[in-house]
Order: C-alpha cells, then structure tokens, then sequence
C-alpha cells in the first residue's frame, strides 16, 4: 500500500491528551504509516503569542511521543517566518515527494466546523486529505452542518482504501479525552495537578521550567482557537 502520512498541526501550548488521541485514532482507521506533529510558529487566528517558546513547545510534543515508534515532531513551521498557513506547509510536503492523496491533515470536529476561515481553503482542500475525528465539544455532525458545502466530499474512514490520485474529508468517529490547551494552563496558574491531561513527562518538564505560571494565565486571557492552528 502507499505510504500514508497523518499531519497533526497545532500550537500545542502544551501538547495533552487530546492531541495524542486524535493522532492514535486517526492512525488506526486510516492505516496510516507515520503520524507527524506540527507544531505552529505564528499560528493563524490567534490574537496572542503562545505563552511558551517555540523550543519548549517542541520539546514538549517530543517528550509526548517519545514512546511511539509511528510518531514524530517537526520544526517545519517553526523554522519558517511569518504566519504558519497550512497551504504553504503543504507545498512544502509536496515538493518533499509527497502526493496530496497521501497526506492525511488531522484535526478534530470543533477545528473542521471553521475550515471555510482558512488560508487558501480551496487549495487546501485538494492538497491533502482531511481526517476529521469526533470531539466531546462538537460532533461531526454538527460540525459539518456548519460546512454543508464540503458534504459530497466527506466518507466515513473505512472508504479510504488505496486512491487514485483524489483527495477526500474522511470521518473518524472515536473517543477522544475531553482536555485543552487553555484547561491545563489555567490549572497550572491555580496550582492544581495536570497528570491526568498530558502525559508525565510533559508535565515533569512543564514544572522543571516553571512554565504556565502568569497571571494572565490563570484568568484566560489566551483562550485557544481551534481553528487552522489547532
């Protein structure tokens, strides 16, 4: 079979659960090979800097998927100036030798259900697959009751098969573990445990670096957009 590579882009401030089960889940409906971690340099649709660096937020997924033989992180979009567009990554892919009907981008339902807002959205769709997996906040179904115009071109993830050429919005239906991005940070500013949404070794590093701690933290002021950053 083709090899296949699933593309879970993000600002992963910090890396959790959720990310880590959107990628296991998308690897094993669609038989993907590789699932690579992107994460965003100057992500779109943030009003805000991430409150970590670059380098810790890649140290952080690295930490995260140390154990997975199938899983890697990349500094594609960190080494790259400017806004992180998917639609540049992807030529990049492109040119790397990968074929659109290869990449498999990853997100979940809540990130889907504002596709229409992405960067180049008509390319996007045509360079890559989508993988789009169910969430506790948003289902697929309302997510695409949002984005009706996409409905002919989605198929559940058991139609993926071997293709010839054409790129599709596959559906992914899992349980994924209900965490954010702006929950664990807001817990670490209160002082509350997070071992139950990143794994250990993200968290050890988290607290080695005293990272998360600001006030502006604590009261939101960041609030995630899972949108085309993830």
């Amino acid at each position: 079979m083709t090899r296949r590579l699933g593309i879970l882009g993000g600002t992963f401030d910090p890396v959790h659960f959720g990310h880590l089960d959107a990628a296991a889940a998308a690897q094993s409906a669609l038989a993907l090979h590789e699932v690579m971690f992107l994460p965003s340099h100057d992500p779109p649709h943030r009003t805000t800097d991430p409150h970590s660096t670059s380098f810790q937020r890649l140290a952080l997924v690295a930490l995260a998927i140390n154990d997975a033989k199938t899983s890697r992180v990349s500094d594609l979009e960190l080494l790259r100036s400017g806004t992180s567009y998917t639609s540049d990554t992807l030529r990049v892919l492109h040119a790397a030798g990968w074929a659109p009907a290869q990449l498999f981008f990853i997100l979940g339902a809540d990130a889907f259900a504002e596709i229409a807002t992405w960067h180049e959205i008509p390319f996007v769709l045509d360079a890559t697959n989508f993988a789009v997996i169910a969430r506790p906040s948003t289902t697929i179904e309302a997510a695409l009751a949002r984005t009706p115009e996409l409905v002919p071109r989605t198929q559940p993830a058991s139609a993926a098969g071997d293709r010839s050429g054409h790129t599709g919005i596959f559906l992914v239906e899992a349980a994924t573990r209900d965490v954010s991005s702006t929950l664990i940070r807001q817990r670490i500013a209160a002082g509350q445990p997070i071992r139950d949404l990143v794994p250990a070794a993200v968290a050890r590093h988290i607290a080695a670096n005293n990272l998360y701690r600001t006030e502006d933290v604590l009261h939101g002021h960041n609030q995630d957009n899972k949108t085309e950053d993830n």
